[in-house]
Formats: structure tokens, C-alpha cells, sequence
């Protein structure tokens, strides 16, 4: 089954909304990277493998609900496998109860209907701020400062 990188990234929105975290996991290639440039200590930076992105992703419905996804703007690159969304998503967090909308840019390639490489640059502020966390990312931010 090939599908184009447009294919398989709504594909992905569509889980997640479905809150179906192994599902996503599965359109990863077996070595598939998925990244975070922005992340900081307390999220990791890079995943390597489908594995490991299902067990990044196994928790996440239990942190944000995302019940949303809204202006998605894809943008096709001069690679025919690889593709720049700009979306939001809009949920309530878990933990605050509280609603939030996350804005990302995400640069994704694709072979044979696969994601062999997922760059997210999401803002690790907003976040944590979303997940109710930003008092422990600040805090690791401190000691990170102190070192």
C-alpha cells in the first residue's frame, strides 16, 4: 500500500483524534526518525524507530486530549516524498482540565506510505504550558542553567 506523504500525515491526524497511538506508531518505517528540535530535557530530542515512537506516543491521550484539528495548510516541496504541514490542535489537558490550541510545523517524509523521517518544531512553552506542566519545565530549565 503506497500512499502519498499528504496521504499518510492526514492519516495520522485522523488517529490522533481517534486517540489511536499504536496505529500512529505503525505508520513509521521499522528505522524511522521521528524529531524535536526545540525539545528540551525533559522530552526527548530524537526517536529512533517505530518502537520507540510507540512508546512516546503510548501516554500522550492520558496528557491532552486533542478533540481538534484546524487549520491545516499543507505545502509540497521540490521532493515528491516529503511535505511541510502548518496545523493546530485544539483539545482540553488532561491533567488542568483546562482547554488549549498548540500550533505546529511539521516537515515530513514519506516512502511506501511510511514515515522514515518526522521533523515536529513545536514550542516546548506552549507545551508544557498546555500540559499544565510549565512549573517542572521551568524548574528543569533552571537547574539545566545552573550546570
Amino acid at each position: 500500500m503506497s500512499s502519498t506523504p499528504e496521504e499518510t500525515f492526514r492519516r495520522l491526524l485522523d488517529l490522533l483524534l481517534a486517540k489511536d497511538m499504536d496505529a500512529i506508531a505503525d505508520l513509521w518505517a521499522d528505522d524511522g526518525i521521528a524529531e524535536f528540535p526545540f525539545a528540551t530535557e525533559i522530552s526527548p530530542r530524537q526517536l529512533a524507530g517505530r518502537e520507540e515512537v510507540r512508546d512516546y506516543l503510548a501516554g500522550y491521550p492520558e496528557v491532552m486530549d486533542v478533540r481538534e484539528i484546524s487549520a491545516v495548510t499543507v505545502h509540497h516541496t521540490e521532493r515528491p516524498d516529503t511535505i511541510v504541514v502548518e496545523f493546530t490542535a485544539n483539545g482540553r489537558t488532561v491533567r488542568t482540565g483546562e482547554p488549549y490550541r498548540l500550533d505546529y510545523v511539521v516537515v515530513i517524509t514519506v516512502r511506501d506510505g511510511l514515515i522514515t523521517r518526522y521533523r515536529d518544531y513545536w514550542s516546548p512553552l506552549a507545551a508544557a504550558a498546555a500540559a499544565g506542566a510549565l512549573p517542572e519545565l521551568l524548574d528543569t530549565l533552571r537547574s539545566a542553567a545552573v550546570r
